[in-house]
Protein backbone atom coordinates (compact mmCIF):
# COMPACT_ATOMS: atom_id res chain seq x y z
CA UNK A 1 0.00 0.00 0.00
CA UNK A 2 1.52 3.28 -0.91
CA UNK A 3 1.21 6.08 1.22
CA UNK A 4 0.89 9.57 0.17
CA UNK A 5 3.10 12.45 0.57
CA UNK A 6 0.71 14.16 2.41
CA UNK A 7 -0.38 11.45 4.64
CA UNK A 8 3.23 10.91 5.48
CA UNK A 9 3.87 14.61 6.16
CA UNK A 10 0.56 14.35 8.56
CA UNK A 11 1.73 11.19 10.08
CA UNK A 12 5.18 12.71 10.69
CA UNK A 13 3.84 16.01 12.09
CA UNK A 14 1.45 13.94 14.60
CA UNK A 15 4.44 11.55 15.54
CA UNK A 16 6.81 14.16 16.47
CA UNK A 17 3.78 16.28 18.25
CA UNK A 18 2.52 13.41 20.22
CA UNK A 19 6.12 12.89 21.62
CA UNK A 20 6.34 16.24 22.34
CA UNK A 21 2.74 16.48 24.47
CA UNK A 22 4.27 13.62 26.30
CA UNK A 23 6.97 15.62 27.39
CA UNK A 24 4.92 18.98 27.92
CA UNK A 25 2.31 16.97 30.01
CA UNK A 26 4.88 15.59 32.35
CA UNK A 27 6.57 18.49 32.84
CA UNK A 28 3.73 20.85 33.43
CA UNK A 29 2.48 17.86 36.53
CA UNK A 30 5.62 18.11 37.92
CA UNK A 31 5.42 22.35 38.05
CA UNK A 32 1.67 21.56 39.43
CA UNK A 33 3.39 19.69 42.32
CA UNK A 34 6.53 21.55 42.71
CA UNK A 35 7.70 24.41 45.01
CA UNK A 36 6.87 26.49 42.15
CA UNK A 37 2.55 25.63 42.67
CA UNK A 38 1.24 28.36 43.80
CA UNK A 39 2.45 30.72 40.67
CA UNK A 40 2.35 28.39 38.23
CA UNK A 41 -0.94 27.32 38.42
CA UNK A 42 -1.93 30.85 39.24
CA UNK A 43 -0.24 32.24 35.84
CA UNK A 44 -2.84 30.17 33.84
CA UNK A 45 -5.53 31.91 35.35
CA UNK A 46 -4.47 35.24 34.57
CA UNK A 47 -7.06 37.31 33.54
CA UNK A 48 -6.70 38.41 30.35
CA UNK A 49 -9.64 40.91 28.85
CA UNK A 50 -12.43 38.82 31.24
CA UNK A 51 -11.11 35.70 30.56
CA UNK A 52 -8.07 33.19 31.89
CA UNK A 53 -5.32 32.61 29.65
CA UNK A 54 -6.39 28.81 29.73
CA UNK A 55 -9.87 30.37 28.57
CA UNK A 56 -8.25 32.28 25.49
CA UNK A 57 -6.51 29.05 24.61
CA UNK A 58 -9.31 26.63 25.17
CA UNK A 59 -11.68 28.74 23.08
CA UNK A 60 -8.99 30.63 20.92
CA UNK A 61 -6.19 28.86 19.66
CA UNK A 62 -7.76 25.49 19.71
CA UNK A 63 -10.17 26.88 17.19
CA UNK A 64 -7.41 26.69 14.91
CA UNK A 65 -6.53 23.28 15.85
CA UNK A 66 -9.80 22.47 14.50
CA UNK A 67 -9.70 23.84 11.63
CA UNK A 68 -6.67 21.91 10.59
CA UNK A 69 -9.07 19.30 11.56
CA UNK A 70 -11.44 20.39 9.27
CA UNK A 71 -8.87 20.85 6.56
CA UNK A 72 -7.68 17.29 7.02
CA UNK A 73 -10.93 16.03 7.16
CA UNK A 74 -11.76 17.64 3.61
CA UNK A 75 -8.64 16.17 2.04
CA UNK A 76 -9.68 12.50 3.61
CA UNK A 77 -13.43 12.84 1.99
CA UNK A 78 -12.19 14.52 -1.61
CA UNK A 79 -8.54 12.23 -2.01
CA UNK A 80 -8.00 10.07 1.19
CA UNK A 81 -9.38 6.88 2.91
CA UNK A 82 -12.45 8.46 3.27
CA UNK A 83 -12.75 9.54 -0.49
CA UNK A 84 -14.73 6.02 -1.80
CA UNK A 85 -17.69 4.35 0.60
CA UNK A 86 -15.49 1.37 0.26
CA UNK A 87 -12.41 2.84 1.81
CA UNK A 88 -14.53 5.08 4.27
CA UNK A 89 -16.86 2.01 5.64
CA UNK A 90 -14.03 0.14 7.80
CA UNK A 91 -12.48 2.90 9.92
CA UNK A 92 -16.67 4.96 10.03
CA UNK A 93 -17.99 1.64 11.65
CA UNK A 94 -14.74 1.44 13.68
CA UNK A 95 -14.84 5.29 14.91
CA UNK A 96 -18.85 4.64 15.58
CA UNK A 97 -18.19 1.99 17.95
CA UNK A 98 -14.96 3.71 19.42
CA UNK A 99 -17.95 6.50 20.54
CA UNK A 100 -20.67 4.66 21.17
CA UNK A 101 -19.54 1.44 23.14
CA UNK A 102 -17.59 3.76 25.85
CA UNK A 103 -20.55 6.17 26.05
CA UNK A 104 -22.69 3.62 27.07
CA UNK A 105 -20.22 2.43 29.45
CA UNK A 106 -19.97 5.64 31.17
CA UNK A 107 -24.18 6.45 31.18
CA UNK A 108 -24.49 2.88 32.55
CA UNK A 109 -22.80 3.91 35.67
CA UNK A 110 -23.76 7.44 35.60
CA UNK A 111 -27.01 7.91 33.88
CA UNK A 112 -29.43 9.61 36.45
CA UNK A 113 -26.50 11.26 37.99
CA UNK A 114 -24.95 14.67 38.54
CA UNK A 115 -21.93 13.23 36.24
CA UNK A 116 -24.21 11.75 33.56
CA UNK A 117 -22.93 15.25 31.28
CA UNK A 118 -19.64 13.16 31.14
CA UNK A 119 -20.36 11.07 29.02
CA UNK A 120 -18.46 12.29 25.55
CA UNK A 121 -15.16 12.61 27.58
CA UNK A 122 -14.53 8.52 26.77
CA UNK A 123 -16.10 8.93 23.25
CA UNK A 124 -12.84 10.70 21.85
CA UNK A 125 -9.23 9.84 20.60
CA UNK A 126 -6.41 11.75 20.82
CA UNK A 127 -4.37 11.81 17.46
CA UNK A 128 -0.86 12.91 18.30
CA UNK A 129 -0.49 10.67 21.12
CA UNK A 130 -1.94 7.67 19.09
CA UNK A 131 -0.24 7.82 15.98
CA UNK A 132 3.24 8.91 18.65
CA UNK A 133 2.61 5.30 20.51
CA UNK A 134 2.40 3.49 16.92
CA UNK A 135 5.71 5.34 15.51
CA UNK A 136 7.32 3.63 18.27
CA UNK A 137 6.95 0.57 16.65
CA UNK A 138 8.63 1.27 13.58
CA UNK A 139 8.67 -0.02 10.64
CA UNK A 140 7.20 -3.37 11.07
CA UNK A 141 3.58 -1.29 11.16
CA UNK A 142 1.58 -1.88 8.16
CA UNK A 143 1.14 0.97 6.13
CA UNK A 144 -2.38 -0.01 5.97
CA UNK A 145 -2.57 -0.14 9.70
CA UNK A 146 -1.29 3.73 9.91
CA UNK A 147 -3.97 4.64 7.54
CA UNK A 148 -6.86 3.18 9.26
CA UNK A 149 -5.62 4.25 13.03
CA UNK A 150 -5.01 8.17 11.21
CA UNK A 151 -8.81 7.70 9.37
CA UNK A 152 -10.26 6.04 12.75
CA UNK A 153 -8.52 9.27 14.66
CA UNK A 154 -10.06 11.92 12.19
CA UNK A 155 -13.48 10.66 11.59
CA UNK A 156 -13.31 10.21 15.75
CA UNK A 157 -12.72 13.64 16.00
CA UNK A 158 -15.82 14.60 13.72
CA UNK A 159 -17.89 12.92 16.05
CA UNK A 160 -16.50 14.70 18.91
CA UNK A 161 -17.55 17.80 17.64
CA UNK A 162 -20.67 17.07 16.73
CA UNK A 163 -21.11 15.49 20.43
CA UNK A 164 -19.54 19.00 21.57
CA UNK A 165 -22.08 21.25 19.68
CA UNK A 166 -25.37 19.56 20.25
CA UNK A 167 -25.00 18.46 23.60
CA UNK A 168 -22.59 20.57 25.31
CA UNK A 169 -24.05 24.13 24.23
CA UNK A 170 -26.18 25.20 26.57
CA UNK A 171 -27.98 28.77 25.14
CA UNK A 172 -28.12 29.59 21.93
CA UNK A 173 -28.07 33.52 21.09
CA UNK A 174 -29.83 33.07 17.40
CA UNK A 175 -29.13 36.60 16.43
CA UNK A 176 -25.31 35.78 17.10
CA UNK A 177 -25.76 32.84 15.29
CA UNK A 178 -27.08 34.00 12.14
CA UNK A 179 -24.66 36.34 11.98
CA UNK A 180 -21.81 33.92 12.31
CA UNK A 181 -23.27 31.76 9.55
CA UNK A 182 -24.37 34.74 7.38
CA UNK A 183 -20.40 35.34 7.13
CA UNK A 184 -20.60 31.28 6.60
CA UNK A 185 -22.56 31.71 3.52
CA UNK A 186 -20.71 34.85 2.32
CA UNK A 187 -17.16 33.12 2.32
CA UNK A 188 -19.40 30.03 0.41
CA UNK A 189 -20.39 32.42 -2.00
CA UNK A 190 -16.56 33.64 -2.37
CA UNK A 191 -15.63 29.98 -2.65
CA UNK A 192 -18.41 29.46 -5.36
CA UNK A 193 -16.96 32.44 -7.31
CA UNK A 194 -13.53 30.97 -7.03
CA UNK A 195 -11.89 33.83 -5.10
CA UNK A 196 -8.70 31.82 -4.39
CA UNK A 197 -7.20 34.81 -2.32
CA UNK A 198 -6.87 33.63 1.75
CA UNK A 199 -7.16 36.73 3.03
CA UNK A 200 -10.81 37.21 3.17
CA UNK A 201 -11.39 33.79 4.39
CA UNK A 202 -9.23 34.56 7.49
CA UNK A 203 -10.65 37.82 7.98
CA UNK A 204 -14.24 36.50 7.48
CA UNK A 205 -13.03 33.57 9.91
CA UNK A 206 -11.93 35.78 12.77
CA UNK A 207 -15.43 37.57 12.89
CA UNK A 208 -17.31 33.98 12.29
CA UNK A 209 -15.22 33.31 15.14
CA UNK A 210 -16.41 36.31 17.61
CA UNK A 211 -20.13 35.84 16.90
CA UNK A 212 -19.68 32.13 17.31
CA UNK A 213 -17.78 32.58 20.86
CA UNK A 214 -20.63 35.05 21.93
CA UNK A 215 -23.79 32.83 20.21
CA UNK A 216 -23.30 30.15 23.22
CA UNK A 217 -22.24 27.26 20.63
CA UNK A 218 -18.41 26.39 21.24
CA UNK A 219 -16.76 28.84 19.32
CA UNK A 220 -14.07 26.11 18.32
CA UNK A 221 -17.04 24.79 16.16
CA UNK A 222 -15.97 28.01 13.92
CA UNK A 223 -12.31 26.80 12.86
CA UNK A 224 -14.63 23.09 11.17
CA UNK A 225 -16.90 25.18 9.42
CA UNK A 226 -14.73 27.54 8.09
CA UNK A 227 -12.35 24.50 6.70
CA UNK A 228 -15.00 23.95 4.28
CA UNK A 229 -15.07 26.82 2.60
CA UNK A 230 -11.41 27.33 2.07
CA UNK A 231 -11.19 27.13 -1.39
CA UNK A 232 -9.72 22.98 -2.56
CA UNK A 233 -9.56 23.44 -6.18
CA UNK A 234 -7.43 20.49 -7.39
CA UNK A 235 -5.75 19.58 -3.83
CA UNK A 236 -2.94 20.05 -5.04
CA UNK A 237 -0.04 21.28 -3.78
CA UNK A 238 -0.51 24.73 -5.47
CA UNK A 239 -4.39 24.83 -3.67
CA UNK A 240 -5.55 27.37 -0.97
CA UNK A 241 -6.14 24.45 0.89
CA UNK A 242 -3.28 22.23 1.04
CA UNK A 243 -0.98 25.78 1.69
CA UNK A 244 -2.85 26.29 4.60
CA UNK A 245 -2.89 23.06 5.74
CA UNK A 246 0.46 22.90 5.26
CA UNK A 247 1.14 25.88 6.90
CA UNK A 248 -0.93 25.18 10.48
CA UNK A 249 0.50 21.51 10.67
CA UNK A 250 3.56 22.60 12.50
CA UNK A 251 2.18 25.50 14.57
CA UNK A 252 -0.37 23.08 15.82
CA UNK A 253 1.37 20.07 16.77
CA UNK A 254 4.30 21.93 18.23
CA UNK A 255 3.16 25.40 20.04
CA UNK A 256 -0.71 25.06 20.22
CA UNK A 257 -1.40 21.73 21.09
CA UNK A 258 1.56 21.51 23.40
CA UNK A 259 0.03 24.56 24.98
CA UNK A 260 -3.03 23.41 25.80
CA UNK A 261 -1.55 20.63 27.39
CA UNK A 262 0.61 22.48 29.66
CA UNK A 263 -2.37 24.69 30.65
CA UNK A 264 -5.30 22.00 31.01
CA UNK A 265 -2.76 19.79 33.17
CA UNK A 266 -0.98 22.06 35.62
CA UNK A 267 -3.19 20.00 38.05
CA UNK A 268 -2.47 19.32 41.86
CA UNK A 269 -2.28 16.42 42.72
CA UNK A 270 -2.89 15.88 46.67
CA UNK A 271 -2.12 12.99 48.40
CA UNK A 272 -5.94 11.47 48.72
CA UNK A 273 -5.78 12.07 44.87
CA UNK A 274 -7.05 8.18 45.00
CA UNK A 275 -10.24 8.67 46.72
CA UNK A 276 -11.90 10.25 43.86
CA UNK A 277 -11.35 6.97 41.57
CA UNK A 278 -13.86 5.14 42.90
CA UNK A 279 -16.65 7.18 42.12
CA UNK A 280 -18.58 6.38 39.09
CA UNK A 281 -17.59 9.16 36.88
CA UNK A 282 -13.82 8.86 37.15
CA UNK A 283 -14.32 4.66 36.97
CA UNK A 284 -16.70 5.52 33.90
CA UNK A 285 -13.95 7.63 32.08
CA UNK A 286 -11.43 4.91 32.42
CA UNK A 287 -13.54 1.70 32.10
CA UNK A 288 -14.87 3.91 28.79
CA UNK A 289 -11.75 4.16 27.23
CA UNK A 290 -9.33 1.77 28.33
CA UNK A 291 -12.08 -1.33 27.54
CA UNK A 292 -14.76 0.59 25.84
CA UNK A 293 -12.55 1.47 22.78
CA UNK A 294 -11.28 -1.66 21.74
CA UNK A 295 -14.30 -3.22 22.60
CA UNK A 296 -16.35 -0.69 20.59
CA UNK A 297 -13.73 -0.15 17.57
CA UNK A 298 -13.31 -4.45 17.18
CA UNK A 299 -17.11 -5.62 17.97
CA UNK A 300 -18.31 -2.84 15.21
CA UNK A 301 -15.56 -3.14 12.88
CA UNK A 302 -16.49 -7.20 12.69
CA UNK A 303 -20.12 -6.68 12.36
CA UNK A 304 -19.21 -4.47 9.40
CA UNK A 305 -17.71 -6.92 7.59
CA UNK A 306 -19.36 -9.54 8.36
CA UNK A 307 -22.59 -7.87 7.25
CA UNK A 308 -20.61 -7.03 3.93
CA UNK A 309 -20.47 -3.34 4.75
CA UNK A 310 -16.37 -3.24 4.78
CA UNK A 311 -13.55 -5.29 4.17
CA UNK A 312 -10.48 -5.74 5.72
CA UNK A 313 -7.74 -4.22 3.61
CA UNK A 314 -4.57 -6.23 2.73
CA UNK A 315 -1.92 -7.33 5.70
CA UNK A 316 -4.36 -5.88 7.98
CA UNK A 317 -5.64 -8.50 10.20
CA UNK A 318 -8.12 -8.73 13.47
CA UNK A 319 -5.17 -8.32 15.80
CA UNK A 320 -4.04 -5.42 14.43
CA UNK A 321 -8.16 -3.84 14.85
CA UNK A 322 -7.97 -4.80 18.47
CA UNK A 323 -4.73 -3.00 19.21
CA UNK A 324 -5.66 0.07 17.10
CA UNK A 325 -8.47 0.27 19.34
CA UNK A 326 -6.64 0.32 22.93
CA UNK A 327 -4.32 2.96 21.23
CA UNK A 328 -7.79 4.65 20.50
CA UNK A 329 -8.34 4.67 24.08
CA UNK A 330 -5.52 7.63 24.10
CA UNK A 331 -8.48 10.42 24.98
CA UNK A 332 -6.02 13.17 26.49
CA UNK A 333 -6.84 16.27 24.38
CA UNK A 334 -10.29 15.75 22.97
CA UNK A 335 -11.35 14.07 26.51
CA UNK A 336 -9.74 17.26 28.35
CA UNK A 337 -11.53 19.28 26.36
CA UNK A 338 -14.82 17.94 26.73
CA UNK A 339 -14.88 17.94 30.51
CA UNK A 340 -13.89 21.32 30.69
CA UNK A 341 -17.45 21.54 28.69
CA UNK A 342 -19.23 18.84 30.54
CA UNK A 343 -18.25 19.66 34.12
CA UNK A 344 -18.15 23.00 36.38
CA UNK A 345 -17.48 22.12 39.79
CA UNK A 346 -13.63 22.29 40.09
CA UNK A 347 -13.07 19.13 41.95
CA UNK A 348 -15.19 17.05 39.42
CA UNK A 349 -12.84 18.54 36.67
CA UNK A 350 -9.80 17.35 38.34
CA UNK A 351 -10.68 14.40 39.05
CA UNK A 352 -11.56 13.59 35.35
CA UNK A 353 -8.72 15.03 34.18
CA UNK A 354 -6.41 12.31 36.08
CA UNK A 355 -8.98 9.28 34.97
CA UNK A 356 -8.36 10.66 31.85
CA UNK A 357 -4.56 10.79 32.21
CA UNK A 358 -4.72 7.57 33.65
CA UNK A 359 -6.60 5.95 31.16
CA UNK A 360 -4.49 7.56 28.29
CA UNK A 361 -1.24 5.88 29.94
CA UNK A 362 -2.57 2.30 30.38
CA UNK A 363 -4.19 2.43 27.00
CA UNK A 364 -0.83 3.59 24.99
CA UNK A 365 0.92 0.98 27.16
CA UNK A 366 -1.67 -1.83 26.49
CA UNK A 367 -1.22 -0.64 22.89
CA UNK A 368 1.62 -0.70 22.33
CA UNK A 369 3.24 -4.10 24.53
CA UNK A 370 0.11 -5.78 22.70
CA UNK A 371 1.06 -4.15 18.85
CA UNK A 372 4.85 -4.94 19.34
CA UNK A 373 3.89 -8.94 20.31
CA UNK A 374 1.52 -9.58 17.44
CA UNK A 375 3.62 -7.66 14.91
CA UNK A 376 6.92 -9.48 16.04
CA UNK A 377 4.69 -12.86 14.99
CA UNK A 378 4.61 -11.39 11.39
Amino acid sequence: MKLTKTFKSFFENEKSGGLLLLFVTLLSLYLANSSFQTNYIAFWETDLGGHSITHWINDGLMTIFFLLIGLELEREIYHGELSSIKNASLPLMAALGGMLVPAGIFLALNFGTATQNGAGIPMATDIAFAIGILSLLGNKVPPSLKVFLTALAVIDDLGAIIVIAIFYTTSISFLNLGIALAIWGFLFILNRKKVNNIIPYLIGGVFMWYFMLNSGVHATITGVILAFVIPFGDGGEKSVSYKLQHFLHKPVAFFILPLFAVANTCIAIDSDWHQGLDHPNTFGIILGLTVGKPLGILLFSFLGVTAGLCALPKRLKWTHILGAGMLGGIGFTMSIFITILAFKDPETIVFSKIAILIASVLSGIFGFVYLKYVLKKI
